[in-house]
């Protein structure tokens, strides 16, 4: 069994004294995971760092062997990671959310292809937020918990929608919330697409789609909670639009 594709590396880990356990996400082939020879060494080593695009190999005698790769980097993005806190804590958190969520090697191009220009957008600090909400979005529509807030879930309107059901992911006006408006999530302007993205507003946005993440897809996929990463992202958003 062999192919070859590209690939963003989403985790290594050491494998015996020289090799390493690869986990990749690739358009072809999902989220697939192998041992790369070598790969502990100290020529090869800096280059698996998490978000790298890599050129792969994947070799196996069966398909559902683990089997090994070879790797060859395309480009790095630790770079542009590594000199702000931010962009670290962003790209930590789309990797771990990835590791987490896809099942293995389940295809998934569309968020793959999102994933990639969502990456490569990490130098660009001013777009990088917005881009990754939405990347968010993107990530429960894939897995299947993606959010409805084309209408009203209760009157079947689309106008004054400023809340989300916590339990339905569906829009809700402010007419039919009513007494119910301080249980229900909030829906600002940037979430349904308007408006120009404020910081505020994005971690508003950020709260809902948390909430789906954590009470939604994690049970749903895993029996353990979601990765600290995303958490520790969207706390040092929060504090950065307060500096």
């Amino acid at each position: 069994m062999e192919w070859r594709d590209t690939g963003i590396l989403l985790t290594s880990r050491r494998h015996g004294e020289s090799s390493a356990i690869l986990e990749v996400f690739t358009p072809g082939h999902g989220r697939h995971m192998g041992v790369l020879r070598g790969g502990a060494s100290r020529r090869v080593a800096p280059f698996l760092q998490p978000g790298a695009q890599l050129d792969l190999t994947w070799k196996a005698r069966l398909e559902d062997h683990m089997g090994s790769f070879t790797a060859e980097p395309q480009r790095s993005r630790a770079a542009s990671a590594l000199s702000d806190r931010l962009s670290l804590a962003g790209l930590n958190a789309v990797c771990a959310l990835l590791a987490f969520s896809l099942p293995e090697r389940e295809v998934h191009p569309n968020l793959y292809a999102r994933t990639e220009q969502l990456l490569d957008l990490l130098p660009e600090r001013d777009l990088w937020p917005l881009a990754y909400l939405r990347w968010e979005m993107a990530l429960l529509d894939e897995m299947g918990f993606g959010l409805d807030l084309s209408a009203c879930a209760v009157r079947g309107t689309n106008e004054e929608l400023c809340f989300v059901s916590p339990r339905t992911g569906r829009a809700v006006s402010r007419q039919a919330a009513g007494e119910w408006a301080d249980r229900l999530l909030p829906l600002p302007d940037i979430l349904k697409g308007e408006g120009p993205g404020p910081d505020g507003e994005i971690l508003q946005a950020l709260r809902t789609t948390g909430h789906f993440l954590e009470r939604h897809m994690a049970p749903a996929l895993r029996d353990r909670p979601l990765p600290q990463a995303r958490a520790a992202y969207v706390e040092r958003f929060r504090r950065s639009t307060e500096a």
